[in-house]
């Protein structure tokens, strides 16, 4: 039985259909659900340098993450919001390695048969390969 879901969204239609089908199954477990968004900072870079810039990108970030959870508003679910700044691929697997995650559901893309050994440095396969837990991806 699953007790924590992690969804990580770039706020795409892709990561609302990982959403949905993340909802779908707490609704069935029980568990709770966060919505992660990872802002990426700019490496080299001293904090209060650009700190007005980050700030607005996660009042941004804030106001799409409530947009996106509008549709399950109806739904009994313990639904938290995190953002963090940093790397995403180490951002998501510290995230859910120090929060009891069980599960991280999250879109992918899908592999051209033709140029397969492209695309394998993507957020979603680096998650995939390096997270404590279990991944879905989402197509």
């Amino acid at each position: 039985m699953l007790t924590h879901i992690l969804v990580p969204t770039d706020f795409t239609e892709k990561s609302e259909k990982a959403m949905d089908i993340a909802v779908r199954m707490a609704l069935q477990d029980g568990s709770r659900l966060t919505l992660l968004h990872v802002i990426e900072i700019i490496e080299d870079t001293e904090g209060k340098e650009f700190e007005d810039f980050y700030e607005k990108l996660g009042k941004r970030a804030q106001k799409k993450m409530q947009r996106m959870l509008e549709p399950f508003k109806e739904h009994a679910l313990e639904i938290r919001q995190e953002i963090l700044y940093g790397n995403r691929v180490t951002e998501i697997v510290k995230y859910a390695g120090g929060n009891a995650v069980d599960l991280i559901v999250l879109s992918s893309h899908k592999i051209d048969p033709s140029s397969m050994g492209q695309g394998w440095g993507t957020i979603s396969y680096k998650v995939g390969v390096l997270a404590p837990c279990p991944v879905m991806m989402i197509k």
